[in-house]
């Protein structure tokens, strides 16, 4: 067993590297068909090899020392092709692809591990579910490579796409909570664990109503503007330079601090109400809006014809900022 002793502290130097690890700004030799082709073979091999592992350990007798170091070699030997290949793809393919790739050679390594440190803490020589489990998460973490993103676009479209998403179900959350009958936490707490059900603290009152429809609308407005992004992405998104490559890469960024933004500001909403906080909150979610679309309208993926949603939510972010304004100038 000590060949796979010696082959988890591998892997989990490799990992570490991994973490840390830059590749060139720019290589002119990088061929996209190429690496693309080898990553898929690097990931076909680590599943094959991980199987390999894994039914040598299934049943007794256990392998010999001598075929444990061939199978120890065969799992390394992928993983590191796979690693190396990360590396390999220049910064300035955009550093958003290049972290979908990093995540996904990352999910390869640590999957890996799983079923070593499985395979060496199992006391007898069987196939347990936890061996089970481990293989298959290997195999689907080696069966993602088709989902993995090929240029910057896609891997940018791919990014935003998840943010949306993740505003909407805060979104939902929210009108959901407010279409309670005055308590939004109705379904959270059972009664014996409220105490004294009158409790203000679990209600909003008028004030508090008042001051949510305008911090609703921010939150309306970061959905409308991760929408509109993401459609002008879509129709308009490039990687033909390295300055459309860096525009797309400086959106991901942006959009990132979008949901939050709007988490913060939801969690505030939610009685007792501390109309500060709100106020707080509701700038910093306002900020960013404002940022997003500043950096949209100054890229490629927004050309004259998308200006006027741009001016559009401009209005909306500072209307409704304005009214949150101007319902907590008591609080401060």
């Amino acid at each position: 067993m000590e060949p796979l002793r010696k082959l988890l502290e591998n892997l989990r130097a490799v990992q570490e590297k991994l973490r840390d690890g830059e590749s060139k700004e720019s290589n002119n030799n990088f061929n996209p068909q190429s690496f693309w082709n080898t990553l898929e073979q690097a990931f076909k091999a680590t599943s094959q090899e991980a199987t390999k592992i894994s039914l040598a350990y299934s049943k007794p007798p256990a392998p010999s020392e001598e075929d444990c170091q061939k199978l120890s070699d065969g799992l390394l030997n992928a993983i590191l092709a796979a690693s190396t290949l990360y590396y390999s793809l220049p910064k300035d393919q955009g550093t958003t692809l290049r972290k979908t790739v990093r995540e996904a050679v990352a999910d390869v390594i640590e999957g890996t591990m799983q079923l070593v440190e499985v395979i060496l803490s199992a006391r007898i020589q069987s196939l347990s579910q936890a061996q089970l489990v481990s293989t298959g998460s290997v195999w689907e973490a080696c069966d993602h490579f088709p989902q993995i993103p090929k240029d910057n676009h896609a891997a940018v479209v791919g990014i935003v796409s998840g943010y949306l998403g993740v505003v909407k179900d805060a979104l939902q959350e929210m009108e959901e909570a407010l279409s309670e009958e005055g308590d939004p936490f109705r379904d959270v707490l059972d009664d014996d664990d409220m105490g004294a059900r009158g409790n203000q603290d679990t209600y909003w009152s008028e004030a508090d109503r008042r001051l949510i429809a305008p911090s609703l609308g921010l939150i309306k407005a970061a959905k409308a503007c991760l929408k509109k992004v993401l459609g002008a992405l879509k129709a308009y998104g490039k990687v033909e330079t390295s300055e459309q490559v860096a525009q797309l890469d400086d959106l991901a960024d942006i959009t990132h601090e979008v949901s939050p933004s709007v988490d913060e500001l939801a969690l505030s909403m939610y009685p007792p109400m501390n109309h500060l906080a709100v106020r707080l909150n509701a700038a910093k979610l306002s900020s960013v809006l404002k940022k997003v679309l500043e950096i949209t309208s100054a890229s490629h993926v927004c050309p004259d014809t998308e200006s006027s949603w741009v001016q559009f939510l401009h209005n909306a972010v500072d209307h409704n900022m304005n009214k949150v304004k101007s319902l907590t100038q008591g609080a401060l």
